[in-house]
């Protein structure tokens, strides 16, 4: 795949994780997920970090630094307008051909821009959906948005579930909407809304 191919699917989920960000109401950042540890602040935060931040910065070239890592983004009253704001630039910054080409060194590895680029869609779609689940909402995904994140999720999920970034997968049945099959292949059973359920981060 190439630019022409991701890119709708990383606006597309950029646009959902706003909006499901825009709805998470500040009493339930204490409040569990179904991410071990995690509770709904923790999962915020990361999911901001890295789908925003990381985003551009991987767009750049550059490393997060410190300030974004230890920063807790939930702390600021209008930290979801400000995820939004920030979405759009690292949207923006992947607008360039260019930035789609060549290999970006993550320090445990070199992998090529298109995959970084995909996994992290699928950050955006799958945390979007540990976030909307955990505050009683929805995240809503295109069915060709969904089997892009499924084949990610299948691409990579050995990797992921090495670092526990997946649990074990769910069984589903064969004809699950593709977005349910990918949240399953993450090891998150997408038809349990109840917290406590151990599932992937």
């Amino acid at each position: 795949m190439n630019k022409d191919d991701l890119y709708p699917y990383m606006k597309e989920c950029a646009a959902e994780a706003a909006r499901v960000a825009r709805g998470v109401p500040a009493a339930r950042f204490d409040e569990p997920t179904h991410c071990p540890d995690w509770d709904v602040r923790a999962l915020v935060n990361h999911w901001v970090l890295y789908t925003s931040h990381g985003l551009e910065h991987r767009a750049l070239r550059k490393q997060l630094p410190e300030e974004l890592v230890a920063r807790d983004f939930t702390a600021e009253p209008d930290w979801a307008e400000a995820y939004a704001a920030q979405l759009d630039r690292a949207v923006a910054a992947w607008a360039d051909p260019a930035v789609w080409e060549g290999e970006l060194d993550l320090g445990m590895a070199v992998m090529s821009a298109v995959e970084i680029a995909s996994m992290i869609i699928k950050e955006m779609a799958v945390h979007g959906w540990d976030v909307a689940t955990a505050t009683g909402q929805e995240f809503h995904v295109s069915e060709d948005a969904a089997r892009f994140v499924l084949d990610v999720v299948l691409t990579h999920g050995d990797i992921y579930r090495q670092y526990d970034g997946f649990a074990d997968p769910v069984p589903v049945p064969g004809d699950a909407p593709a977005f349910e099959q990918a949240l399953a292949a993450s090891g998150r059973d997408p038809r349990q809304h109840a917290l406590g359920a151990t599932t992937g981060v």
